[in-house]
C-alpha cells in the first residue's frame, strides 16, 4: 500500500510539474509577445508627435528584444534602405523611451530578417488566396515577427478599432525557415470574442471573464499577450480559459498562470461550494 501511495506522489508530482513547465513556457511567450507590442505602440504614438514631418516616408517597422532584455523599435523609409529611427525601451517598455537614435541608419541583419517575414505575413493576409483569413468590421491585424535561435514566426492579433472593448481570437501564427521562406500557417483560435471594459452595472463590477477553447489545450500567448496590453484599462483581474480537458487561470495584476486538470478544478470548485 505504501509503495503505491509513493508511485502515485511521484507521478502526481511529475504531472504538475509538466503542468507548471508548461503554463510557463506559454507565460513567457505571452509577456514577449506583449513587450514587443507596447513597444510598437509607444513607438508609433511618439513618431507620429515627433517625426511627424517624415511619416510619409515610413516604408514599415520591427520590434525586438536586444541582448540586454530591452526593447528596440525600428522605423524604416520606404525603400527599406536604412533606419530613419530606432526607440529603445525598457524591459517592460515605458511611455517615454530609453533612447531616440537618428544617427545610427544602418539596418542589421536581425532586423532585415524581421522585416522580411513581417512584410510576407502582411502580404499573405492581403492576398488571401485561399480564404484562410478572417476580417471583422472595426478591426485591424497587428504584425508581431519574433525570431529566437530555432524559430522565426509571425504572430498575427486582431486589434478593435473603437475604444472601450477587448478582442480575444482571429489570431494565427505563420512560420518560416531559416531563409525567411514561408513554412506553414495555423489558426490559433476559432472565432473572435468580445469582452468590454467595465461591467454596465457599477454596483456588479467583473470581477472575472473566461472563454472556451477547441484548437489548443490551454490558453494562448497571444491570449496573455492581449490581456496585459489592456490590463490598466479593464476591471477584471482574473481570465480563465476552458477546454476538454484543462482549465488555464491568468492572474492579470500578479501576472501568474496556473494550468488546472479540470477533474482538479471541478473538485476545488465543489469545495468551494
Amino acid at each position: 500500500m505504501k509503495k503505491l501511495v509513493f508511485i502515485y506522489l511521484i507521478f502526481g508530482s511529475l504531472a504538475l510539474f509538466s503542468q507548471n513547465k508548461k503554463a510557463d513556457k506559454i507565460l513567457k511567450e505571452g509577456k514577449l509577445l506583449y513587450r514587443l507590442e507596447k513597444a510598437s505602440w509607444y513607438g508609433t504614438d511618439d513618431f507620429l508627435v515627433r517625426f511627424k514631418d517624415l511619416t510619409s516616408n515610413i516604408g514599415g517597422y520591427v520590434s525586438y528584444e536586444t541582448d540586454g532584455n530591452k526593447v528596440n523599435t525600428v522605423f524604416f523609409d520606404k525603400y527599406i534602405n536604412k533606419v530613419i529611427v530606432r526607440y529603445t525601451f525598457d524591459e517592460v517598455p515605458k511611455e517615454i523611451p530609453i533612447k531616440i537614435d537618428t544617427i545610427n541608419r544602418v539596418i542589421t541583419e536581425l532586423e532585415k530578417n524581421l522585416f522580411k517575414i513581417r512584410q510576407d505575413a502582411k502580404n499573405k493576409m492581403i492576398e488571401n488566396k485561399d480564404d484562410f483569413f478572417k476580417f471583422y468590421k472595426n478591426t485591424s491585424p497587428n504584425f508581431i515577427p519574433v525570431i529566437t535561435k530555432n524559430k522565426k514566426q509571425v504572430f498575427i492579433l486582431t486589434g478593435p478599432q473603437k475604444s472601450g472593448i477587448v478582442l480575444i481570437g482571429n489570431d494565427y501564427l505563420l512560420k518560416y525557415n531559416k531563409k525567411n521562406k514561408f513554412k506553414s500557417k495555423e489558426k490559433i483560435h476559432n472565432s473572435i470574442l468580445e469582452f468590454k471594459y467595465k461591467s454596465k452595472n457599477k454596483k456588479k463590477p467583473l470581477v472575472s471573464t473566461y472563454h472556451s477553447h477547441i484548437v489548443t489545450d490551454f490558453i494562448t500567448s497571444t491570449d496573455i499577450c492581449t490581456l496585459l496590453l489592456y490590463k490598466d484599462y479593464i476591471e477584471w483581474k482574473q481570465h480563465t480559459v476552458m477546454s476538454k480537458k484543462w482549465v488555464s487561470i491568468f492572474d492579470l495584476q500578479k501576472e501568474n498562470l496556473i494550468i488546472l486538470k479540470m477533474k482538479a478544478w471541478k473538485k476545488i470548485n465543489n469545495l468551494k461550494k
